[in-house]
């Protein structure tokens, strides 16, 4: 049985905008914390995240990309073993225009029960898509605030 997280958020930007900055590791970097994707966003493209110490953390391929509505990628954490274990999870990233804001909807699931990896991106989704939504309205993204792995 699978398990999931969903997580909808409304920002004041063009669907563009957004794209760019979920791509874009000058973006990236600056919202996630110090952290960077490596990927050419194309079909069959590997996908990975590496820490501001440059040990990869999560690692995958890219499954769809339609710029700027959809994007799916195939994701497994790498540096914590027991959400390594629980192997490749899906994350879909859908963009909709609403009005004067873009509804960002992110939904990852993984093909388990009792998932320590949903129970990790829970916690972290939120406060990376704040921290993009600041970024994104006001120019600065948060800081002080980072996502804590749970039992860590």
């Amino acid at each position: 049985m699978a398990e999931s997280f969903v997580y909808v958020t409304f920002i004041r930007t063009t669907p563009e905008k957004l794209w760019e900055a979920l791509t874009k590791a000058e973006f990236t970097r600056q919202y996630w914390f110090g952290i960077t994707q490596d990927c050419t966003w194309q079909v069959g493209a590997s996908w990975k995240m590496v820490l501001p110490d440059g040990r990869v953390a999560d690692t995958g391929e890219v499954l769809e990309s339609d710029p700027p509505r959809r994007l799916v990628l195939k994701w497994r954490n790498e540096f914590i073993p027991e959400l390594k274990a629980e192997g490749f999870s899906r994350c879909v990233i859908e963009i909709e225009q609403a009005a004067d804001a873009v509804k960002l909807t992110i939904t990852h699931s993984i093909d388990r029960t009792g998932s320590k990896f949903i129970q990790a991106v829970s916690n972290g989704w939120p406060t990376i898509l704040s921290s993009l939504k600041s970024l994104l309205e006001t120019g600065k993204p948060l800081e002080g605030i980072k996502p804590q792995p749970k039992g860590k």
